[in-house]
């Protein structure tokens, strides 16, 4: 497995219920979400449907992955 670095943008909003919902597009119609209790686990959950999304796709060559929130 090779290891490369993607930057893919991504939207984190808190849900009515309070759950913290992180969503990115990779291309049109092909994404991923993750949600959790606070946004790191919002944004950890993301990052795993995108890693499991890339064993399907390759990444676009363009695009850095940075999942870290100031």
């Amino acid at each position: 497995m090779s290891r490369r670095t993607v930057h893919i943008p991504y939207v984190l909003e808190r849900d009515e219920d309070g759950v913290w919902c992180a969503s990115a597009t990779v291309r049109p119609g092909v994404g991923a979400v993750g949600d959790g209790d606070t946004p790191e686990a919002a944004l950890a959950d993301l990052r795993e449907g995108l890693l499991v999304l890339f064993e399907v796709i390759d990444p676009p060559a363009e695009m850095a992955l940075e999942l870290d929130v100031a």
